[in-house]
């Protein structure tokens, strides 16, 4: 889904949009996207990740935290593309990713910290819908998410319609 829209412009006709200050990468196809959050916390393991991926997005956009570790790879090319199929708009990743060669030509927003080659362990944990701290700021499962090349905004309240 194409989305125009700016953040800048958004955090300037909105003042209770929160910034997630941290320096972002882009690595998906999209790099305007928005949608409903689902938060995850999880360190160096994407079990809950993938289950997730493998469950219907509806436009949503998984907001990660991943701990900031580059250690570990959170989201690589598989993982990714069966977000496509099942329609998330995109994630937003505290940690790392990989496969970003593939990443970059898929229909889907990814931003996260940096790309490492090493697959995480798959231990089956984590948390899902729990409050998440990124960023400097709280997230919420219901937040909506907004990112463009400019960072990542969430808010309590939509800001556009989706």
């Amino acid at each position: 889904m194409d989305h125009s829209f700016s953040t800048p412009d958004l955090s300037d006709s909105a003042p209770d949009a929160r910034a997630l200050i941290h320096a972002w990468q882009d690595f998906g196809g999209v790099q305007c996207f928005t949608g409903v959050a689902m938060t995850v916390k999880c360190f160096e393991d994407n079990s809950l990740v993938k289950e997730l991926v493998q469950q219907p997005g509806e436009g949503r956009v998984m907001v990660v935290d991943g701990g900031c570790s580059l250690r570990r790879a959170l989201l690589g090319d598989q993982l990714a593309a069966k977000a496509v199929e099942n329609g998330w708009s995109g994630l937003v990743i505290a940690g790392a990713v990989r496969d970003v060669e593939i990443l970059e030509t898929l229909a889907l927003g990814v931003k996260a910290l940096g790309a490492c080659p090493q697959k995480t362990d798959k231990r089956g944990e984590g948390q899902r819908d729990l409050p998440i701290d990124i960023g400097g700021t709280t997230v919420r499962s219901g937040d909506y998410v907004y990112a463009d090349r400019n960072g990542v905004l969430v808010s309590a309240e939509a800001l556009l319609p989706l």
